[in-house]
């Protein structure tokens, strides 16, 4: 295909596109933002219930959102080909792989809360708790379990509905689960008096009742497009080969998150606690960013699926600019707070230190991260998976040496954690560039039809 770069006088002409991209990655980033305030609503809750509640639901929420980060599957493959269909014109077939997909997370759903359920011990024990911290997060595990078939469902549905090019209902709905949440742990908490068990009840019944409102929204659809309601084997098992290569590419991005909070604690517990500053930020910006490649898997899925090569190269261009000026922006106002924001998280001079480094670090490569995750939307809204598995895999490889280059040779505390963003964020993030770019420059991921 042409150089990405190209046709920049064309993309900017059509006003239109800018509204289409604006008018789905508003409310994804919505979307997108109020998901996170239910562990933070959590954390204010529980904390008050004393330190080994709060570190049990800091165990527990890891758990939790493991597992259904490494489920995100269920929304990438189900925009994309819901999106073809919708661009060939194929409605019905639409809301049929839509309702698929329902299934399919309705089913793992349950099989991985009877897993975490049973399982919740060893795993909080392989996470190094003991005592009280591990009881309390065993806790908080069995109590919102049961919710994940809820989360897994808001994942496909939303998936469904993004394809369809409705951002707008999973904004609201998203928004709407986080109030009851609150509403329900203080509740459940302080209320009730259920403690952590409270907190854990009241995510659960909040993410079954927001998983209950989207899937009325999309049978509503499917029954309006006479698409079937039963489950279909056959669509099923196409949902999971089509998400089965963006699990493993998934598993590759948190593989090199865990490195790098491996290498972080080594590097001294002042890094560490700068660390964990620096990636909340990074992972604040990555909401914007996620945005726009949300908007690009739509858009370049419905392109495709109409057979416009020159509307999906019109998408490439301009979400791309939308996606690196952003990243530009980002990195300019991270920079900017990077010497004052460190102050209201550690009131220790050496971690303020650590913090403001590891920021101006990664301010530098933010427009390269915007590069990144809109040429991954746009891959994945043309249903590349496999090429961003096999590239997901080879990027963690380059970025496995750097990060033990850091852990052997960088001085402990801020130093070496500058070092350490300058590994992941320049390192990694620049082998993904480097990997995801070519692609976008060759023709082999443009395959056109439903």
């Amino acid at each position: 295909m042409d150089d990405p770069r190209r046709g920049r006088s064309t993309a900017r002409a059509d006003p239109s596109l800018d509204r289409r991209i604006l008018a789905l990655a508003v409310p994804a980033l919505g979307a997108l933002v109020a998901e996170p305030l239910f562990v933070l609503v959590d954390s204010a809750v529980v904390g008050r219930l004393g330190t080994a509640p709060l570190a049990g639901l800091a165990l527990a929420s890891t758990v939790l959102l493991t597992v259904v980060g490494l489920c995100v599957f269920l929304a990438y493959a189900t925009t994309a080909a819901v999106a073809r269909r919708l661009g060939a014109g194929d409605v019905r077939g639409a809301l049929t792989l839509g309702v698929d997909g329902l299934w399919l997370a309705a089913g793992l759903g349950v099989v991985l809360a009877a897993a975490v359920g049973t399982t919740a011990p060893w795993l909080t024990a392989a996470l190094g708790a003991d005592g009280e911290v591990a009881r309390q997060a065993v806790t908080y595990l069995r109590w919102s379990a049961p919710g994940l078939p809820g989360m897994l469902l808001v994942l496909a549905s939303t998936g469904a509905l993004r394809g369809l090019q409705d951002t707008r209902t999973p904004l609201w709905v998203a928004a709407g689960g986080a109030v009851l949440n609150a509403v329900l742990s203080v509740a459940l908490v302080h209320g009730a008096g259920l403690s952590i068990a409270g907190s854990g009840l009241g995510t659960t019944l909040a993410q079954l009742a927001m998983g209950a409102v989207l899937v009325v929204v999309v049978v509503r659809g499917a029954r309006r497009a006479g698409a079937p309601l039963r489950p279909a084997i056959a669509g099923i098992r196409a949902n999971v080969r089509a998400g089965a290569p963006l699990l493993v590419r998934t598993l590759s991005l948190r593989l090199a998150i865990l490195l790098t909070v491996v290498v972080a604690t080594g590097l001294g517990a002042t890094a560490l606690a700068g660390h964990q500053v620096v990636n909340a930020v990074w992972a604040l910006t990555a909401f914007a960013l996620d945005a726009l490649a949300i908007a690009a898997q739509a858009l370049v899925g419905h392109a495709l699926g109409a057979g416009d090569l020159e509307r999906t190269r019109a998408v490439l261009r301009r979400t791309l600019q939308w996606g690196t000026g952003a990243g530009v922006v980002l990195g300019v106002v991270v920079a900017v707070v990077a010497g004052v924001l460190p102050g209201a998280f550690s009131p220790e001079p050496d971690v303020r230190s650590a913090v403001t480094g590891g920021l101006l670090v990664a301010a530098v490569f933010l427009p390269v991260a915007g590069w990144v995750f809109v040429l991954d939307g746009v891959l994945i809204g043309a249903g590349d998976g496999r090429y961003l598995a096999a590239a997901g895999m080879l990027t963690l490889g380059a970025y496995v040496p750097a990060a033990w280059a850091v852990a052997a040779w960088a001085p402990d505390g801020a130093v070496g954690l500058a070092w350490l963003w300058a590994a992941f964020a320049g390192v990694f993030m620049g082998a993904r560039a480097v990997a995801t770019g070519l692609r976008a420059r060759g023709e082999g991921w443009m395959v056109v039809g439903a």
